[in-house]
Order: structure tokens, then sequence, then C-alpha cells
């Protein structure tokens, strides 16, 4: 049986490989400038009437950047914040998850969001992705591109789920809970915002996923965490990760895949993707710098922790408002979102006493609602298109107000229903043995590590 050969930090992951060996650049290249080569019909002889090469090329890199931020960003993320006996388990969910949102999405996703349907839901003329043919087209690129990259984003929302149940959920549950919450909660709020359903038709402004994937994944994350209930241990003893190290690259690797998340919302290799790109990256350190603020102030000291958590938090919030502001209003928006969802994933959390372990409502749903609502605040229309109320436009506050309370009251029953009904049916929570020692061994079998 072929051994795993650690790497200088102790770890069986290849962090090296990932975050600078030459093996890993080459690697990483490699794919980029395959993808950009393969997006260029012109090569292949054939060109198609309304295509452009150029977008096709952005949106293909911008697909894989946004699948890099599950996996492996996210999986990396997660893992090294729980403790060792969890950290395996915890790469498990994010991969898994992946594999069974792609086959939903192809199957029934991707219709019931994007299909001819009412304001509801979409129809199911894409059903098994049924006519999506070789030149269909959406805009300016191939529809299978459009329909890949929405797929990406259906990923990763119910993977952000994961971290508010780290150690509990059963993994046939999980399977069970991810594959009805995409169908029944993504796929229908997808529809609302950005698939012709009524509340694209109100006016909302949600560039990249503020409401579909961040207000949406934290608020379940929520639920779920007072559903099942805290940790063994949790309140009364430290809950430590055991590696910030792999949380630092998992964020690094979110923080890069999250161009290709708002900067190709643009669905173009254009002006608008340039802007969000910016303002992604100035929201980002921007947040992560009040956070650590704060955090001298309260506690004196500044932790790498609170660092990630801050540019999580700024990334988060910079989302749906990526494509409507401007270089300002994106360092506002992250300065804001760092104080915000420090205070959801510390005051807010012991307030209400819950256990959402790596703080999925905390950074995703706090700051989901930040960004949502300071979107009506700094849109500028020769952005977006649509002033906001800097711009004398007070009007653009009430549909971010009811988009995020549509949001958050249909995320929040759809998703309590759901859960109640897998528990009652197989049960949602693992037994005390399992906990205690952890679902790697106790569910998968094997350890992430040595010990």
């Amino acid at each position: 049986m072929a051994r795993i050969r650690r790497n200088p930090t102790g770890s069986p992951f290849p962090i090296s490989f990932i975050a600078g060996s030459r093996p890993g650049l080459f690697w990483i290249s490699g794919i980029l400038l395959t993808t950009i080569f393969a997006a260029m019909p012109a090569a292949a002889g054939e060109a198609v009437a309304g295509l452009n090469g150029a977008d096709t090329a952005w949106m293909m890199v911008a697909t894989a950047l946004v699948l890099m931020m599950t996996i492996p960003g996210l999986m990396l993320f997660y893992s090294g914040m729980v403790r060792r006996k969890n950290a395996l388990s915890m790469v498990i969910q994010s991969f898994v998850v992946c594999c069974l949102a792609t086959v939903l999405w192809m199957i029934v996703g991707y219709t019931l969001a994007f299909s001819k349907g009412n304001a509801i839901i979409g129809g199911f003329d894409r059903l098994f992705l049924y006519g999506m043919e070789k030149n269909s087209l959406t805009g300016t690129i191939p529809e299978s591109v459009f329909m890949t990259f929405q797929m990406t984003f259906a990923i990763i929302s119910p993977a952000l789920i994961c971290g508010a149940f780290v150690g509990r959920m059963k993994f046939s549950a999980l399977l069970l809970f991810s594959g009805c919450w995409i169908i029944f909660v993504y796929a229908p709020i997808c529809h609302w915002v950005w698939g012709g359903g009524f509340l694209g038709d109100l006016g909302i402004l949600d560039f990249a996923g503020g409401t579909v994937v961040h207000i949406n994944a934290g608020v379940a994350g929520l639920v779920a965490a007072f559903v099942i209930g805290p940790r063994i241990g949790f309140g009364k003893e430290y809950l430590a990760p055991h590696s910030l190290v792999l949380s630092f690259v998992g964020a690094s690797l979110l923080w890069v895949g999250w161009f290709g998340f708002n900067a190709g919302s643009a669905l173009a290799a254009d002006g608008a993707a340039g802007m969000a790109m910016a303002v992604t990256q100035i929201a980002a350190a921007g947040a992560a710098l009040s956070w650590a603020f704060v955090e001298w102030v309260v506690r004196r000291q500044v932790s790498g922790l609170g660092i990630i958590s801050g540019a999580i938090g700024g990334l988060v919030a910079i989302t749906p408002a990526s494509g409507f502001v401007g270089p300002v209003g994106g360092l506002v928006i992250g300065v804001c979102a760092g104080v915000a969802c420090y205070w959801g994933a510390v005051t807010l959390k012991r307030w209400g006493g819950y256990d959402d372990s790596l703080d999925a409502f905390g950074v995703h749903g706090v700051g989901g609602i930040v960004g949502a609502l300071l979107t009506g605040v700094f849109a500028v229309e020769a952005i977006g298109g649509t002033p906001g109320l800097i711009e004398g436009n007070m009007g653009q506050l009430l549909p971010q107000v009811y988009g995020v309370i549509v949001t958050v009251v249909y995320c929040g029953i759809v998703s309590f229903v759901i859960l109640k009904i897998i528990d009652a049916a197989i049960g949602l929570r693992v037994e005390r043995r399992v906990e205690l020692e952890g679902l790697d061994v106790r569910l998968h079998g094997e350890r992430g590590y040595e010990m």
C-alpha cells in the first residue's frame, strides 16, 4: 500500500504543489492556456454567428476559477478550521456535494432556474439539457458555457452550508439535504433573481449572488445549526482549528477564484468585468483590515483566522454589488462588511447560543445581507445602469430590502421543512460515540492524518 509522503508542514495535503512549486505552476498554467485556446472557434475552422471568441474564452476561465473556489478552495478552508478528527470528512463533503450538484443541475436544476416558465419557477425545456446544442448561444457565449458557469454557483452554495454543522450530520442525511435544497431552494431563488422571476422584474440588483448564493446558504446553515443542535463541548471547551495554514491556502484560493465569480458574472470580457474585478479586490482587502482593527480594539490581538474571515466577508458583501458600484463604493462596502461579519460571527452567535461552527451565517448570511442592502446605496448609474441612494434614487432600496426578506423567509422555511422530514425519515445527527471519535474514522473508515 503506497504511503503518502508528508511535506515539511507535517500535512499529507500537497500544499507545496498547490501553493507554488514549479510542477504546480506548470499544471495551473497549462489548464488556463488550454482553456483559452479551446475557446477560440476560428482555430477550429468554424465560426458561429453571434459568438464572441474573447467572451467565450474569458467565461471558460471564469468557470474554472469558480469551480476552484469549491474544489480545492472551500474544502481546504473548511478542513483547516475543524478539529483533526473531522478534517477528511470536510474535504469529502465539499467534493461529494460538487459531484451531486453537477448531476442535479444537469438533470433538473438548470431548467428550473433558467428555462422559460413563470414568475415563480422555470419550465422543463432543458430537462436533462435537452435541446442544448453545440451552437446554442446565451448572449455571445455558448449556452453550454453559461450552463456550466451557473452550475459552479449551484455547487458552492450547498457546500457553504456544510460549515454550519461540522462533525454532526450523517453522510446520508447530508446527501439528501443537499440534493433537496438545490432543487427546492436554490433553483427557485435563482430563477426569481436571474431567470426571469419576480424579484428580477421588481428591479433587485444582485450581480453575482448576494441573495442567490450567500444569504441563501447562510440562512440554510443557521436553520441547520438550530435543528441539529450544538457540538458536544460547545461553549465548554475551545474547539480549536487544527491547521490554519490549510485555511489560509483555502482562503487564498477562494479570493483568487472570486474574480471568476464576480467578474465572470458580466458574461463578457468587457469594462463591466474589469470594474467588477477591481472592486472585488478592494472590498476584500478593506474588509480584512476592518475585521483586524475591530479585533485589535476588542481583544488587543489580531488573529490569522480573523484576517481571512474578514477577507471572505468582504468578498461576500461585494458580490451583489460588484457590477454596480465604483471603487469608493467597493471600499466602503468592504469596510462595513468586515465590522458586520465580526459582529455576526462573534457577538450575534454568542447572543443566540447556536453552534454555527464555521460561521456560515455569520460571514455569508450577514455579509450577503450587508452587501445586498448597500448595493442599493452605492449603485452608480454610469457603471451598472441603475443609480442608488447616493445618486438620488431612494427607491432602489425597496427591492433590495424586499429581496433580502423574501430570500430569508423562503429559504428558512423550506430548509427547516426539508431538515425535519429527513430527521423523521433517517435521522440527521450521528450517534454520540461517532461524534466523539470523529467522522473521518466512524463514517468513512479513513484518517486524514496519521495519529
